[in-house]
């Protein structure tokens, strides 16, 4: 059986040694390597198999525009732009099997362009030294990216930085040989949702999907979670989206850094995805637990929930704002769009007699949620809290009418 194939990327005029040990582990493991150089000013010791000029060339310009700018970041975003389109063309046409990118803050900034441009399944490693920084934003990160710190990687091999790299290049070849990658004749569900102490919807309504013949896929509404599940959706992965956690949008809105990113409910709709809506946990912003959490939150109440992550409880007013958040997001859809709002609450927290019981703020929520809602929106008012049975059923009496009537194309 033929042995994969990786593409390895980076800037051969100062990281040559580097990418060529990463490459030189590749083959002593069995596997091939295609490689790709995005310098700009100095040239290779050995040809690549993809010149930096081939590499402007992709994306519709020269090596001579990228000096000619005379600007750094200018220049990188020119051969960012190229190394996207020919890597997404290469993988199209079969030549490579995974990815890994070797870079500081230079080459990072290009590998999650590169990463993004390339489907869920096919490996993506970025070897960086700030892997795992604030520096990147959770909007830059494709849904499987992996990052790997290259410790002691500025400048040179070294004992330190070989330890790095040979463990990343063992594993972008061990993903190219072991993914699974995404059935595309099978239909997807993708479900945003909270842990079940929080939400429990999950329980009743992944069997009953998959029962229709629907796979589902639930994403942790953790920041990262929802930014994977935004990527998703914007390739049109999803048949259907059950976005029933959207507290990454209070988050946003404000200002706490675990953010899925300004776009959080948006990207199904972009791409026409019919989407059942719920706000759940609308009035908690999480923030890092381990930090000094603000002042603004003082009287407000609190939630523990782990040595990582604080929840704060929203109040009435701070609850409208966001309400006109989802409002807001939700114009912009393209696709059918159901909220269905419960009126018992939209966390287990949340219930009467519970911790973090919010009536002010429920009321509060719903009312401004309804006054703003835009016309796209079809509004699901339930006696009932998230948690019950009735909204699951809710949501599947939706679900299947929309199979039924055509709406979902499946």
């Amino acid at each position: 059986m033929p042995d994969k194939t990786i593409l390895v990327i980076g800037t051969y005029d100062t990281k040559d040694d580097e990418l060529s040990f990463l490459a030189d582990v590749i083959r002593e493991q069995g596997g091939r390597v295609v490689t790709m150089d995005v310098s700009v000013l100095g040239d290779p010791s050995q040809p690549t198999d993809h010149s930096k000029h081939d590499v402007a060339a992709e994306g519709g310009s020269t090596i001579q525009a990228a000096i000619d700018s005379g600007d750094e970041n200018q220049a990188m975003q020119i051969m960012a732009k190229g190394a996207s389109l020919l890597a997404a063309r290469l993988h199209r046409e079969g030549v490579f099997d995974g990815m890994i990118v070797l870079g500081g803050t230079m080459g990072t900034d290009l590998a999650l362009d590169v990463a993004s441009a390339l489907p869920l399944g096919v490996p993506k490693y970025i070897v960086s030294t700030v892997s795992f920084s604030p520096l990147i934003p959770a909007e830059r990160l494709a849904a499987d990216t992996q990052m790997i710190l290259w410790a002691g990687g500025l400048y040179g091999l070294n004992a330190v930085c070989k330890a790095s790299l040979s463990q990343a290049a063992g594993a972008v070849l061990g993903a190219a040989r072991a993914v699974q990658k995404p059935d595309p004749d099978k239909p997807l569900v993708g479900m945003m949702s909270l842990g079940t102490s929080a939400l429990k919807y999950v329980i009743p309504l992944k069997p009953a999907l998959e029962e229709r013949g629907f796979e589902v896929a639930v994403f942790h509404a953790t920041g990262m979670g929802g930014r994977a599940f935004e990527s998703l959706a914007g390739q049109g992965a999803f048949a259907c989206v059950f976005d029933f956690c959207t507290q990454e949008l209070g988050n946003h809105v404000n200002g706490s850094n675990i953010s899925a990113g300004a776009d959080r409910l948006t990207n199904a709709g972009a791409h026409g995805t019919p989407q059942i809506v719920a706000p759940g946990c609308y009035d908690l912003v999480d923030v890092v637990g381990w930090q000094p959490i603000s002042d603004k939150w003082d009287k407000h109440l609190k939630h523990e929930h782990n040595r990582l992550l604080t929840s704060i409880v929203l109040q009435a007013d701070e609850t409208r704002l966001v309400a006109r958040a989802h409002s807001q997001q939700l114009a912009q859809s393209k696709g059918p769009v159901a909220l269905i709002l419960p009126e018992h609450g939209l966390g287990e927290w949340d219930r009467e007699g519970a911790d973090l019981h919010n009536p002010e703020g429920l009321s509060a929520f719903l009312a401004e949620l309804e006054a703003t809602l835009p016309d796209n929106v079809q509004s699901h008012r339930i006696s009932c809290h998230i948690n019950d049975p009735g909204f699951a059923d809710k949501a599947l009496e939706i679900f299947d009418q929309w199979r039924a009537d055509g709406t979902l194309k499946v």
